[in-house]
């Protein structure tokens, strides 16, 4: 076949494209609502986003030319460009770790009969000079159970391709194709280029190693923490008879922060959730109002006030507004009940004012703390 056939065929293509363009639009949108089902929805993978597209006709003529013309002229044979392009319907998922990228591999090919896999992390890992874009690129269909099923049987014939990368591998994709000339260039440019690929990769490999080490710690703070709070909960005989030893007694003094701060706040309120984000700006604020906190003079402000605190909570919540005090809140209370003078802008005005109302109000005894 000559250029006369190629140009009829990119014609051929071209009515194809433009008559079937209301169907692909449809089945792209049932791929991916069900790709975001089943990914997304799950919640076993932590997603950025998950977004489709329909290709554009000229963008598919242009890469069947590059990949598949000059092959299939040789052999003389007859062919059709929608016949070999498999992307035409195309969605990406874009995660946060390189490892997650096997895990929605795995997921997908659960439900999905998988056409084809194009690895390019691999073709990038297993060179020792090559930089640039790496994802895992799977061309897919319904399995046979979806495809008899009506409400997916007009698109039962559809391939498509999904794109599975991290963020930085997203970010990395969208700057290299703002790079007009990459290939045809001076090797200082060249250098350059493959220089801020590698700073790319360097980077998705510290963002997964960071998660790694940030979840050791909360590990390790964690063990320690509940192995001091069993100490101090001993009966004050045995803890004067035994000591509370020189690992317990130093770790109290360890300096607060953040994943202590979760191992402590989980021990008083057991059955809720503490947002990272939360705990990290909160434990900032703490540290900044009282630089010499540590881990167990932060244990004893909770562990002396707590009681009185979740009194205060009662009769706050009784009075038949609909605010209630979340566990937060309750820590700032027992922060202040613990030093007035340096936790009082942990509460507002207003709070300050009601807490020290009821406190007047309900004196502490012999028999209440």
């Amino acid at each position: 076949m000559g250029q006369e056939d190629f140009e009829a065929e990119k014609n051929a293509f071209r009515t194809f494209h433009d008559a079937n363009g209301r169907v692909l639009d449809d089945a792209k949108n049932a791929f991916l609502a069900l790709v975001r089902s089943l990914v997304v929805d799950t919640g076993e993978v932590a997603i950025s986003k998950v977004e489709g597209r329909v290709k554009d006709c000229e963008e598919c003529i242009n890469k069947f030319d590059l990949k598949y013309r000059a092959e299939l002229e040789k052999t003389g044979a007859p062919y059709a460009i929608k016949d070999h392009v498999m992307d035409l319907i195309g969605l990406r998922i874009v995660c946060l770790y390189e490892d997650d990228i096997e895990k929605l591999r795995d997921q997908l090919a659960r439900h999905f009969e998988v056409m084809e896999v194009t690895n390019k992390i691999a073709s990038i890992e297993n060179t020792e000079s090559s930089f640039g874009y790496k994802g895992l690129h799977l061309d897919l269909r319904l399995g046979a159970e979806r495809r008899a099923l009506p409400e997916h049987r007009a698109y039962a014939g559809f391939q498509f391709e999904v794109q599975i990368r991290t963020i930085i591998q997203d970010s990395w994709s969208v700057l290299d194709h703002k790079i007009k000339y990459k290939k045809s260039i001076p090797n200082r440019l060249k250098r350059r280029i493959n220089t801020l690929a590698a700073l790319f990769e360097l980077a998705d490999r510290e963002f997964r190693e960071i998660r790694d080490s940030t979840e050791e710690e909360l590990a390790r703070v964690a063990s320690e923490v509940a192995a001091d709070i069993a100490v101090e909960e001993q009966p004050e005989g045995a803890v004067a008879r035994a000591g509370p030893g020189e690992a317990v007694a130093g770790r109290r003094n360890v300096a607060l922060d953040a994943f202590a701060f979760v191992r402590i706040a989980r021990h008083f309120f057991r059955t809720d959730e503490f947002d990272p984000q939360k705990v990290d700006g909160f434990t900032e604020r703490i540290v900044s109002l009282d630089p010499e906190i540590t881990r167990g003079k932060f244990n004893t402000h909770l562990k002396t006030h707590i009681t009185r605190v979740k009194r205060y909570q009662a009769h706050f919540e009784s009075q038949g507004s609909a605010a209630r005090l979340n566990p937060f809140t309750l820590i700032r209370h027992c922060l202040y009940l613990a030093d007035r003078a340096r936790f009082s802008s942990l509460l507002t005005n207003a709070a300050r004012t009601n807490f020290e109302a009821w406190l007047t109000a309900n004196p502490l005894t012999d028999t209440a703390s």
